[in-house]
């Protein structure tokens, strides 16, 4: 990130910082969300329609390797104002992933309300290759056809997590989450939870037409091979 941006953002995280007790000012202007909408439908649908080669290669291979488990993993992830609704992805887990979390927690690598492993003993063989390229989170564009995600917003949290949020953290939740956020483009699953939150705020503080195709471009960018995806 070059010197002026870096500042940039900087500057911005600590402003947000100095009001984490107050409400964060959001662009809800109809103009922008109807363009984002139509924007969100048009690009989920063609990206469904261009991927189902690789959907139909994916499912075949999560299967091959561990056929009692779905090919779609549904887990309920906290939407805009609060509202709960069925997340998808590609399982890149065992079958009882969920029954084995509780064995695991004292394993937590992550900060804050979130469970997180680099070498996560539930993932499977094809399971590494699909979160390492994030093509896990491609079953999404079923969501953000649903309207329950957008393109781009902040990662959709589980209600455990919510549970546990400060008034701060909460404004997370008070816009429609996303596909992708500045923190994928800045570090991924390195971040603490804490620098996650700030630019989740920061995006919320300051989105715009602008930033959105700025941090879809960006996220493409980084999509296959991140080094910090796990």
């Amino acid at each position: 990130m070059p010197p002026s941006s870096s500042n940039e953002h900087a500057a911005t995280v600590e402003k947000i910082k100095d009001i984490k007790m107050q409400a964060i000012e959001t662009n809800e202007r109809r103009a922008y969300l109807i363009t984002k909408r139509i924007i969100d439908v048009v690009c989920a649908t063609l990206g469904l329609i261009i991927l189902s080669p690789l959907f139909l290669i994916i499912s075949f291979l999560i299967k091959l390797e561990d056929k009692d488990g779905p090919v779609i993993f549904k887990q309920y992830r906290v939407g805009k104002d609060g509202k709960l609704f069925y997340m998808y992805k590609f399982r890149s887990m065992v079958a009882n992933a969920e029954e084995l979390k509780a064995q695991l927690m004292k394993k937590n690598e992550a900060t804050g309300p979130v469970f997180k492993m680099k070498h996560d003993p539930r993932v499977t063989k094809i399971g590494k290759f699909i979160r390492k390229t994030s093509i896990d989170e491609l079953p999404q564009l079923f969501n953000v056809l649903k309207g329950d995600m957008s393109l781009v917003g902040p990662r959709p949290p589980l209600p455990d997590e919510v549970a546990k949020y400060t008034p701060y953290e909460r404004q997370r939740i008070s816009v429609t989450p996303g596909l992708t956020c500045y923190w994928q483009v800045s570090g991924r699953s390195s971040l603490s939870f804490d620098e996650w939150v700030d630019l989740d705020i920061k995006y919320i503080h300051e989105r715009s037409l602008r930033v959105d195709i700025k941090l879809i471009l960006k996220t493409v960018l980084v999509l296959f091979g991140s080094k910090d995806a796990y």
